[in-house]
């Protein structure tokens, strides 16, 4: 397995910073997906040489923590929050509209053009201001299905620039 040399500097670096090589696990993970769309069973077999941990150990971890995928998604990953607190603000309904927007179910893969995917989030610590939609690493709060529309349409105009 290759990786860039980006990915190769920051894991030599990141393995320094924990007590044992295994520690790093999940934010390799992070990088690594972020490089290559999913964790392949390439990657999961190169970090398992590596870290000197069993393949199965690193499949329990990415089954554990859902921002972890073995499955494409698409370019913009949408997690909606639909727990108590998001799901008494509309989450729910956030959801259903995103869906029926993209054509798309939840954690059923990407849009036909591989641009968006979505799936039903845990709680994403915004209760105060739900509902509560993450896309990859950028926060969005207090959501409608008004402003959702205009969010997605945001990612469509930055793909066309």
């Amino acid at each position: 397995m290759r990786f860039s040399e980006e990915f190769e500097t920051r894991f030599a670096e990141m393995v320094t910073h924990y007590p044992t090589r295994r520690s790093a696990l999940v934010p390799l993970l992070l990088y690594a997906q972020d490089e290559t769309g999913i964790v392949t069973d390439e990657v999961i077999a190169e970090f398992a040489r590596r870290l000197d941990i069993t393949e199965l150990e690193i499949r329990n971890v990415i089954t554990y923590y859902s921002m972890l995928t073995t499955k494409p998604r698409g370019k913009y990953h949408i997690q909606i929050c639909t727990n108590i607190a998001c799901m008494l603000h509309g989450g729910v309904e956030l959801l259903e509209h995103c869906e029926n927007k993209l054509g798309i179910r939840s954690r059923r893969g990407p849009t036909p053009d591989g641009l968006f995917s979505v799936e039903e989030g845990e709680c994403l610590g915004g209760c105060s201001w739900g509902p509560s939609v993450l896309v990859n690493y950028q926060y969005h709060e207090n959501m409608t299905p008004e402003l959702m529309d205009k969010v997605l349409d945001d990612y469509r105009k930055k793909e066309k620039q």
